[in-house]
């Protein structure tokens, strides 16, 4: 095989999803991964075939070994985890030297491009994990990337962590950027990393009460041909904004990929023994034409019943203090500075707060 013939494309086509689903099932020890939230797949093509696959997605919330080698304390950590992604599935189709470092060398080449154009943010750092019972991690190695330690031996379960069966995994990293570990410790962060919207988890009782915000909506569409409640298509398109989906596809994705008690509490129809969830289609023309200033209301609804005591907004001030100032004393041989001036090595004093508009109380305080 002629390595120079492999290409990597993403995995676009409904057909072609269905596809990678039914082989990862079939071929890889872990099954069929899941579709949530950022996520990518990657089919790799040798004269029209395809050799190989690969996922990319969110990566672990901690790993120690992972965590220890870039360095980063736990506060910088939960606000730059979007820049780190996983290869959670790797499948080589055909035996060939060399395919497999071959394919996860285009895979970093397609990812500094498609990751940013999808999900709105660069990618600084990939990482995986290698099961020591099944595989050395040779692929990983010959495709330099760097063994950083070994996991503990546990994942997360419902309602805290428990022993992973098959024990402690073998942990990579691999840098997009020569500078990765720098860009995810340094402070403050750099606004390209920055990403878009806010991000958050959805609760069991969220998904209950959601439908309920829209049921005042009037739905813009005929009686004749209606499959999902107005409600419904558009609480799942709330659900997905939230977890971070972008456009119509993305919301038809994250809906598909909700498990059956999800798509219960979303109170989606049921037919043929199960739930299903509206298309792109659906939720594209849907929120085309929902009368926005009644969209609007609703999701006001949403926020003010979300936001705890009264959905107070938080101010963000900065303020200079006169006559503060702060750094390192000048040289022994310099000059007394005059008086309100600042002397060598030195700056006046800024103070950030974040102070709460309707009560008044200030939260927090910053040098």
């Amino acid at each position: 095989m002629d390595l120079r013939e492999v290409a990597v494309e993403p995995v676009a086509t409904a057909e072609d999803e269905v596809r990678y689903r039914r082989l990862m099932a079939a071929r890889h020890f872990l099954g069929a991964p899941p579709k949530i939230g950022e996520t990518l797949w990657y089919a790799a093509r040798w004269r029209g075939a395809w050799v190989a696959l690969a996922g990319f997605s969110a990566p672990a919330l901690k790993c120690g070994a992972r965590d220890r080698w870039i360095g980063w304390d736990f506060r910088t950590q939960y606000d730059r985890l979007h820049l780190v992604a996983n290869n959670s599935r790797f499948l080589i189709l055909r035996r060939a030297p060399n395919l497999g470092s071959r394919v996860l060398a285009l895979c970093e080449r397609r990812l500094a491009a498609d990751w940013p154009e999808r999900f709105g943010h660069p990618l600084l750092l990939l990482e995986t994990f290698v099961d020591p019972a099944r595989h050395r991690g040779a692929v990983y190695r010959a495709a330099n990337w760097t063994r950083v330690g070994r996991t503990r031996g546990f994942r997360r379960v419902r309602g805290g962590y428990g022993a992973a069966p098959g024990g402690p995994k073998l942990v990579f990293v691999r840098p997009l950027v020569p500078d990765a570990r720098a860009r995810l410790t340094r402070s403050p962060l750099n606004p390209i990393d920055r990403h878009g919207g806010p991000k958050a988890m959805i609760p069991d009782d969220t998904m209950r009460s959601l439908p309920d915000c829209f049921l005042d909506i009037d739905d813009p569409r005929r009686r004749q041909g209606r499959r999902h409640p107005l409600p419904v298509v558009l609480a799942i398109a709330a659900g997905a904004t939230l977890c971070g989906a972008r456009g119509y596809k993305a919301m038809a994705e994250w809906a598909a990929d909700l498990s059956p008690r999800a798509r219960e509490r979303f109170r989606c129809r049921h037919r043929g023994g199960r739930h299903e969830v509206p298309s792109e289609y659906v939720i594209r023309d849907v929120l085309v034409r929902v009368d926005p200033d009644q969209l609007d209301r609703a999701l006001q609804r949403f926020r003010a019943a979300a936001g705890g005591d009264d959905g107070e907004a938080v101010a963000i001030d900065g303020k200079t203090m006169r006559n503060a100032i702060y750094g390192d004393a000048p040289a022994a041989d310099a000059a007394e500075p005059a008086a309100g001036k600042i002397g060598a090595g030195e700056c006046q004093v800024h103070i950030l707060g974040a102070v709460g508009q309707r009560s008044g109380v200030t939260h927090t305080q910053k040098k």
